[in-house]
């Protein structure tokens, strides 16, 4: 018996098959076999597009603040001025 490698997914592809699952114009087994993909994996990646789908069209007034953006050259001033201090 060969052992099968290990297969990596794009995410357009797991996309293209959680979608397939979703419509429900095949059964899992259909799916499975179109494909070449278990049962249970279909069934993973079309109950994460169904909790991620939410985020597609944007957050519900709960958004995070943005981190502030980092200027490296303030930073590198800033460390230059703290080794002379140090050194002086």
């Amino acid at each position: 018996m060969t052992k099968r490698i290990r297969r990596n997914h794009s995410p357009a592809f797991k996309a293209k098959v959680a979608l397939a699952a979703v419509k429900g114009e095949k059964t899992l087994a259909e799916l499975a076999q179109q494909f070449d993909v278990h049962p249970n994996q279909i069934t993973t990646w079309r109950s994460q597009l169904m909790e991620g789908a939410a985020g597609v069209f944007g957050s519900d007034g709960h958004s995070e603040p943005a981190e502030p953006a980092i200027d490296v050259k303030t930073l590198h001033a800033k460390i230059g001025e703290l080794t002379l201090v140090n050194d002086y």
